[in-house]
């Protein structure tokens, strides 16, 4: 992957940033919801 160019912006390197961050984000508020019965809303307080 070529990381000279841009890093912001629609860009192969960002998309490949933004994908892997979103599937953290979905892995750790399964197991938010797995360890702790709530959702995630509900584990924070905004529900």
């Amino acid at each position: 992957m070529n990381t000279s160019n841009n890093f912001f912006g629609f860009n192969p390197f960002a998309e490949a940033w933004s994908g892997r961050l979103a599937m953290v984000g979905f892995y750790a508020a399964i197991i938010i919801e797995l360890v702790t019965g709530k959702g995630v809303l509900h584990f924070w307080g905004l529900m």
